[in-house]
């Protein structure tokens, strides 16, 4: 595959030039080649002359564009209005181009279509994509895709202008007019074609954690249950104002999704408080406020383009966000990608939004750089492992950025403490309500339970059940204090078993020594009474190590409307006494 690149300037040095191209093709016995048009100029009248030219010098070569926020040739910024045509070298080696009109066709019947398609053309390796900026979200489009078999790599990105904060975009093909309601998809394949894609990131999380409270669609609501906006309003002082998605554009939205670190930019701010992204996130979802850093960019760079090292490509096609050449303004807008050039020939734009398929799952991302490495044939041995990367470079950290680094570390740090003190609460909460030995609720708990559910006698009932340990003082005079505790922590284990033994809701508490209190709700007194019998006969064939099987007595009574708890604890105490006045084992209910 080779790549040449022509600056459109004017309709007759255009043509020229793209004469000159085209004795070159014919003089090599090219015949097989597409041209893909990238343009920061989004006049229709403009770019069909471009078209017009184009169809004039190669009438039968199939072509695409799109507008952009920038060319991309060689890993610098190019003309604001550049076409390159791509030459297959290999007679196996095909591509196809379809163009979907968004405002005829539905999404789901045009990712059914572009399924089919992939299914009837098997030597189909890539797919490329180039959208208008979509009024909504594209989780739909990108879940349409998940079936397209698991061989064919995706990737693109979303056409935008020169000016990022703008909704204008546009995309057009031989087969369709422009549009600013489309999608164009190339197909790559061939028994000789390869193809391999990565994507960089480089933005750390900054701060603390949110979790995704309330949402709808590509609308995010709530964070930690407050309005999403307040979010970006209250760490990072940005107005609710037309300035907010500009503003919010160095720092996304980092979290997990599809096992991949998804960036997502809010796209615009609502009057309730609610934010617009690209795409949808789930409620659930953890997520932080970003930053982009120089450093962990280069990085991240340096580690994946050995990637394409290895692959050897003969062409990059890239797809940086707009975001990042803002990024990088300071220095050069190209500048994270530039290293690049010594691996191949590349062509590609700054976008508004890029795709990437990764695990089998398609995604969009934002201030995201994607990378689609092609070949024919087998690799060329090129001798670089790695990208080169000035050194000096990732040493001078802005500032900002080593604040921002330290801000996030302390906010780790304070979430780990945190993570920690609330652990530690919740310790001393349990130990402040629970028998030490037992770890059913002590005495004091479970009159308080009592005493919560007596005030809601009126439109609940309930029963009490208490249960003492027989011959008790035996056990430990015989066996020891040892096997007592262990008697007790058994008959404590068989309580605790809710769903198997009482089949109620019901609470349980140590009375005191080896008597037992459990509180069941919204459980009439014969339901009690048989829970207490189920209790009775699992405590009973349990054979404990040195003391063999033991028993209990049971008291059961249910809460009367006259009822305090003294007068039902009593009750249920007299209960209890006479259970064991005739014969132990057993329950009785007053």
């Amino acid at each position: 595959m080779k790549q040449l690149s022509i600056e459109y300037l004017n309709s007759g040095d255009f043509i020229q030039k793209l004469s000159d191209v085209k004795v070159w093709c014919d003089s090599n016995h090219f015949s097989n080649k597409i041209f893909q048009i990238y343009s920061e100029v989004l006049d229709p009248e403009v770019l069909r002359r471009v078209c017009g030219d184009i169809e004039k010098v190669f009438p039968d070569t199939p072509y695409m564009g799109c507008s952009t926020s920038g060319n991309i040739i060689d890993c610098r910024l190019a003309g604001k209005i550049t076409a390159v045509c791509t030459v297959f070298e290999l007679p196996s080696t095909r591509a196809r181009i379809f163009s979907y009109d968004l405002s005829k066709e539905s999404v789901d019947n045009i990712t059914k279509a572009i399924v089919e398609e992939t299914e009837k053309n098997q030597w189909v390796k890539a797919i490329e994509m180039f959208f208008t900026i979509p009024e909504g979200s594209t989780t739909r489009f990108c879940e349409g895709l998940k079936n397209i078999r698991t061989d064919i790599q995706v990737f693109g990105g979303v056409a935008c202008s020169d000016d990022i904060t703008s909704d204008d975009s546009c995309v057009f093909s031989g087969a369709s007019e422009v549009s600013d309601k489309s999608i164009i998809i190339i197909f790559y394949g061939g028994s000789d074609f390869y193809v391999d894609s990565i994507n960089v990131t480089g933005w750390k999380p900054l701060g603390r954690k949110f979790h995704v409270t309330k949402s709808k669609g590509s609308i995010l609501q709530e964070l930690d249950g407050i309005p999403a906006y307040d979010v970006y309003h209250k760490y990072l002082n940005i107005k609710n104002d037309e300035n907010f998605f500009y503003n919010t554009l160095e720092f996304p939205l980092f979290y997990e999704h599809n096992d991949t670190t998804i960036l997502r930019t809010p796209v615009a701010s609502n009057a309730d408080g609610s934010i617009t992204v690209t795409s949808d996130i789930d409620v659930g979802s953890v997520v932080r406020i970003s930053y982009g850093d120089p450093g962990t960019i280069l990085e991240s760079i340096r580690n994946d383009s050995k990637r394409i090292c290895e692959f050897g490509p003969d062409l990059l096609h890239i797809f940086s966000c707009a975001a990042r050449r803002t990024f990088w303004t300071s220095k050069e807008p190209t500048y994270e990608i530039q290293s690049f050039k010594e691996i191949s020939s590349s062509s590609g734009f700054f976008s508004h939004g890029e795709f990437l398929r990764t695990g089998g799952n398609l995604n969009q991302h934002n201030v995201t750089l994607v990378i689609a490495a092609m070949r024919e044939g087998e690799k060329k041995a090129s001798g670089l492992t790695a990208v080169s990367i000035d050194e000096n470079s990732l040493s001078k950290v802005p500032l900002v950025s080593r604040l921002a680094t330290f801000i996030s570390v302390t906010s780790l740090e304070l979430e780990e403490t945190n993570k920690r003190l609330e652990l530690a609460n919740e310790k001393l909460k349990t130990a402040a309500v629970s028998d030490g030995l037992t770890r059913l609720y002590n005495r004091k708990e479970i009159q308080i339970r009592i005493g919560k559910a007596l005030d809601a006698i009126r439109t609940k009932r309930f029963s009490l059940v208490m249960l003492d340990i027989d011959n008790f003082k035996c056990v430990n005079d015989t066996y020891g204090h040892q096997e007592g505790d262990a008697v007790i922590i058994g008959l404590s284990d068989i309580l605790r078993d809710e769903k198997a033994v009482c089949q109620q809701k019901s609470v349980s508490g140590r009375w005191g020594g080896e008597e037992f209190m459990i509180l069941l709700y919204d459980t009439e007194v014969s339901a009690a009474y048989t829970a207490a019998e189920r209790i009775r006969q699992r405590f009973t064939d349990t054979d404990f190590p040195k003391s063999g099987n033991q028993t209990i007595s049971l008291g059961v009574t249910q809460v009367r409307t006259d009822d305090t708890l003294d007068t039902l604890c009593t009750r249920v105490d007299e209960a209890l006494y006479k259970a064991k006045q005739t014969g132990k084992n057993k329950a009785v209910v007053i």
